[in-house]
């Protein structure tokens, strides 16, 4: 099933496929940077909120209205954000060829944590400059230019894109040639529960976001706790591990399509492989956090490394749905994507609990723990993980008598 498809490769950078995977990169730059800009614009909204003077029951009431309000749109942030990124393995379903796969979307993918760095390093500046506003004047009218190239540029498929060369065409429909192209009938959900190697997907989900949402949420804390920095003051610090994730996004997904693309290792030994370093190497720099917290350049060092290296996954498990069932990919994506948000709800509420107990304990406890969940998922993934297109997911002929 880890077959090369013999077919004249049309220029690569320069093809239609990899423009669509750079517009999918400033998508997923645009949709992190609105929703992490309303994070950083919440603190400058309750300050003007504030009047000089003891606080009273007429300024808790529109501090009170301004939390809740961006609780509410972070939530729908998120919700959009999800939905948008699943689409996404909808188009690569039909847009990328299987030696191209970890490439295109590392691009794509990556857009999210280089939109991270951005927004974390521009952001306050913005917001003090020129007023808390302007930050989403500025990344609202990137967003409008992104969905006008969006709805201008993205086709569901090459057969009906406009723009496509015939030469390139031809190399993406033979190469997905071996792969189910019929319309789906209906979602085989019984076959998928009693699928393993979905079940190793979504185990590897649960277990990458844990740590990740972890770093994400607590990174400030755990700085200005641990290291004595207040992070709000250095924007350039807390934003380095986002640009290395972004970094390793892209540079895993090229060595993996390299591997498969000299024959060098199988298809499933690469996912395996990527999916080994993704969840092992950021485990082993959780777990010596708590023994490196007197020395600040290591400890940074290693909260660089963390999100850097568990980004690797993306050309691992995270892509694996485009290998066992191309046909479902975007759902199948949003069911995991789903365990990702449950283990990140889970995570968040339990080092909030860990840390309140004994800040020095409870923080060990919470990297133990993480890099306890990591090994777990990689266990099961390594046991049943699979890269051939499961049987429930190929073409069907049906006979009526």
């Amino acid at each position: 099933m880890d077959e090369k498809p013999s077919t004249r490769k049309s220029p690569e950078f320069c093809s239609l496929r990899y423009g669509l995977a750079f517009i999918m990169h400033f998508s997923n730059f645009t949709m992190i940077t609105q929703r992490v800009s309303l994070s950083i614009a919440i603190i400058a909204m309750v300050n003007s909120t504030q009047q000089p003077g003891l606080l009273n029951t007429s300024t808790e009431r529109p501090l009170a209205f301004i939390f809740n309000h961006s609780n509410r749109s972070i939530r729908d942030f998120k919700t959009a954000e999800g939905m948008a990124w699943t689409g996404q393995f909808t188009i690569w379903a039909k847009w990328a060829p299987p030696l191209e796969r970890s490439k295109l979307t590392s691009i794509a993918g990556s857009g999210a944590s280089f939109g991270s760095f951005i927004i974390l390093c521009v952001g306050g500046l913005i917001s003090q400059a020129l007023g808390w506003p302007f930050i989403f004047y500025i990344f609202g009218s990137i967003g409008c230019v992104c969905c006008l190239l969006w709805f201008t540029v993205i086709y569901d498929d090459p057969l009906h894109h406009p723009c496509i060369s015939i030469r390139e065409k031809e190399h993406i429909v033979s190469s997905l040639a071996q792969q189910s192209s019929s319309p789906r009938r209906s979602v085989p959900i019984k076959s998928m529960v009693r699928c393993l190697p979905l079940w190793a997907i979504f185990t590897g989900f649960f277990s990458h976001f844990w740590l990740c949402t972890i770093i994400i949420t607590y990174l400030p804390t755990y700085i200005s706790s641990v290291l004595r920095v207040n992070i709000r003051d250095s924007g350039v610090l807390s934003s380095l591990p986002f640009i290395a994730a972004a970094s390793c996004t892209i540079l895993g997904g090229q060595l993996a399509d390299f591997l498969l693309s000299r024959n060098l290792l199988r298809l499933i030994t690469v996912r395996k492989l990527f999916s080994s370093l993704g969840l092992l190497l950021p485990s082993l720099c959780a777990v010596a956090l708590p023994f490196v917290a007197s020395s600040y350049t290591t400890t940074i060092i290693l909260l660089i490394l963390i999100p850097g290296t568990s980004n690797l996954c993306d050309s691992g498990f995270i892509i694996n749905t485009l290998d066992v069932a191309p046909r479902y990919a975007s759902f199948l994506m949003g069911i995991s994507r789903g365990f990702g948000l449950i283990a990140g709800i889970i995570s968040s509420t339990a080092t909030g609990f860990l840390i309140s107990q004994d800040s020095v304990s409870g923080w060990r406890n919470v990297f133990f723990l993480a890099a306890a969940v990591n090994m777990f998922g990689l266990v099961f993934y390594l046991t049943f993980g699979q890269a051939e297109i499961q049987h429930w997911a190929k073409e069907r002929t049906l006979t009526r008598l």
